[in-house]
């Protein structure tokens, strides 16, 4: 069953949390994180990617950047920027993008439940990215970026959600592009009771994104022996219902030594092909392709999905065992330097700005995973595919910090 504990979150003074949270760390570059924070001393690029404030051929994971990473922080704490609660509590997170709009719960999830597969993967990490999560976490004795969970709804959950988040906020305010974030703290320990109780029966929480940081997380809990608070990490836990995932779209640097003639007819094989395209996959099983300035719709035939389940009948999975592997030689999606993926928040006219400039040779637009897809899989134990969900819109770090 899963446990989850209220803490006593580190956040920001309400009126600078504008100019304290950011995206997360991974989630763009060095040069990236530097121009956004230029001219903000408050801004959390200082703590998330430290290496912004020293000389610009600094290895980041130089051990002067996680020290510089811990002084911007405790100058935050001590200017009073960042402040911790006096108690433990549970948050509700809601972040409205455009027309969506997502609730989380803010707790500390157990270290041993991940351990255990109660908190279900379904990527592998890298060992040197969580390396980095476990020098960030221990050089700052806090989780200062959440990992984005996900739960089967229940209607309990949404009853209080909704009671919560109809009171004055605590922090409320939208980000530079466009993201509202608004947070309130559960207070009330009849409350925190009973959201505790309706995840301690649960069987499963299943990790959206954020594997390194849970990865990260474990092995400080074992590396501390569950000493002070490191037993438990920084998790934003939303209901299946009301996430909303986007595609991972692929880019191919050149058409593997044959022509568009004869790229069309090894396809032929793999799909029917329809005369008209267009940019966006209506269904499931449904591509887009893009090549010499045309958006062609492209559907897989039905012999290979008919008995494809699980992983194999992932879209990603289909089109890179019959195509990106057998047609463009793309053999591992993690290394090959023939592809590039690009993330559904970027849009279908960034695949056609990236083939019409010649970079790229053609693109692919996916249909989005589903959520459903995914948990089904890490029921399973299975690892999905390289680059198979994109989630929007981001969790902010610094909108809440576990000290551990």
């Amino acid at each position: 069953m899963a446990d989850i504990q209220p803490f006593a979150a580190l956040r920001p003074k309400p009126d600078l949390a504008s100019k304290i949270c950011e995206l997360p760390y991974d989630v763009l570059s060095s040069a990236e994180a530097r121009e956004q924070a230029k001219g903000n001393p408050l801004s959390f690029f200082h703590v998330s990617k430290p290496e912004i404030d020293l000389p610009e051929n600094t290895d980041q994971y130089a051990p002067q950047v996680y020290a510089k990473g811990k002084e911007n922080f405790d100058k935050l704490i001590g200017e009073g920027a960042l402040r911790q609660d006096s108690q433990a509590y549970y948050y509700f997170y809601r972040q409205v993008m455009g027309k969506h709009s997502q609730i989380g719960l803010v707790a500390a999830a157990s270290c041993e439940d991940y351990l255990k597969g109660i908190i279900k993967k379904h990527e592998f990490t890298r060992p040197d990215k969580e390396d980095d999560r476990v020098r960030h976490i221990e050089t700052l004795n806090s989780q200062t970026g959440p990992v984005f969970l996900v739960y089967k709804a229940v209607a309990a959950l949404d009853q209080i959600a909704t009671k919560v988040t109809s009171q004055a906020a605590d922090t409320d305010f939208t980000a530079k592009d466009g993201v509202r974030h608004t947070a309130w703290a559960v207070r009330d320990p009849i409350t925190i009771n009973a959201i505790k109780n309706e995840f301690a029966k649960m069987p499963a929480l299943y990790i959206a994104d954020g594997h390194h940081r849970s990865a990260a997380a474990g092995r400080v809990y074992k590396t501390r022996k569950g000493a002070g608070h490191s037993g438990h990490f920084l998790t934003v836990i939303f209901p299946d219902n009301q996430v909303s995932i986007q595609a991972y779209n692929r880019v191919l640097k050149d058409l593997n030594g044959t022509d568009e003639a004869g790229l069309f007819k090894k396809l032929e094989k793999v799909f029917t092909i329809g005369k008209q395209g267009s940019a966006q996959p209506a269904k499931k099983h449904d591509v887009s392709l893009y090549i010499n300035g045309k958006w062609h719709a492209l559907t897989f035939k039905p012999e290979l999905t008919a008995s494809a389940k699980g992983i194999d009948g992932l879209d990603v999975t289909l089109l890179q065992n019959h195509v990106l592997a057998p047609i463009f030689g793309v053999d591992d999606p993690r290394t090959s330097k023939k592809i590039n993926f690009v993330g559904g928040i970027r849009g279908t006219g960034e695949l056609e700005k990236l083939v019409n400039g010649g970079e790229y040779a053609c693109a692919f637009s996916m249909f989005p995973t589903s959520i459903s897809d995914l948990m089904t899989i890490a029921d399973a134990d299975g690892i999905m595919p390289p680059k198979s969900t994109w989630f929007e819109p981001k969790l902010r770090d610094a909108m809440f910090c576990h000290m551990i």
